[in-house]
């Protein structure tokens, strides 16, 4: 595999909601493997210290932190103008980050359901657009963009509180697919692929019931978790799958998940 990622060394990939868990592990492997990687947030300081961190290990690559809110689009345009000024352009969209609220629809808010949406669907497809076209501009034929789904995206979850979200996760699923079908009739070799994790020990579930820490432990006490560093793997197996072959859908759950 590491051969294989030889390709992406110099490039630039961009690695939204780059500050914990998921986003981070992507942007550490990435500078691992020598990729210059934008990793945006709307708080830089954690990015900061994990770019310090990757240049004290010697890893070849560089991680340039961005701040960056994605709720608002004039704010996601500045930033891939900026990348476009200081660094070409992007090469890679990794569109990681999301969120989810206690919702439910049937009293949940609309300020929660509208921040999911903003977030989960219309922020990863602003990225995807904006990275498409800074590689189309750039002639980048072998481009990749890569959405960090959810198994939600494919099964609704028994829990009131989780189905806004799962139904913004079977957006990207559907998007994911719609994104494919443009690429083709573009006739470029551009991919997409959505990686669906089950349950993965990192801040989500403390974010999510923020008001029940109990909670939120006991969800990743209840089975081995999936770690960050797993969701980062499966993002390196993508890229470097040879040019001929498209990884549509990563499903990945802890062998212990039952639903």
């Amino acid at each position: 595999m590491k051969m294989m990622m030889e390709r992406w060394k110099g490039r630039v990939a961009l690695v939204t909601g780059a500050s914990v868990g998921i986003g981070a592990a992507v942007a550490r492997v990435l500078v691992q493997h020598g990729m210059k990687v934008v990793g945006c947030a709307r708080n830089v300081d954690k990015i900061e210290k994990l770019a310090a961190e990757c240049q004290s290990a010697g890893y070849t690559g560089t991680l340039i932190p961005y701040k960056c809110d994605l709720c608002n689009e004039d704010e996601i345009l500045s930033m891939f103008s900026a990348i476009k000024t200081l660094h070409q352009g992007v090469d890679v969209c990794i569109n990681n980050a999301g969120l989810a609220h206690n919702e439910p629809l049937l009293s949940g808010s609309t300020e929660g359901w509208r921040n999911m949406i903003d977030v989960n669907v219309l922020a990863l497809a602003i990225c995807t657009r904006e990275a498409y076209q800074s590689m189309k501009e750039r002639n980048v034929d072998d481009g990749h963009i890569i959405n960090i789904n959810s198994m939600g995206g494919h099964r609704m979850v028994p829990s009131a509180d989780e189905h806004f979200y799962c139904a913004t996760k079977y957006a990207v699923t559907a998007m994911t697919e719609g994104l494919r079908q443009e690429l083709r009739e573009a006739k470029t070799h551009i991919r997409a692929t959505s990686i669906s994790p089950g349950i993965v020990e990192t801040e989500f579930a403390f974010r999510h019931h923020n008001s029940d820490p109990e909670r939120a432990a006991g969800v990743y006490e209840s089975i081995k978790c999936l770690k960050a560093e797993d969701i980062a793997s499966a993002v390196t197996y993508v890229l470097s799958a040879p040019a001929h072959v498209q990884i549509g859908d990563v499903q990945m759950r802890p062998v212990e998940q039952v639903s």
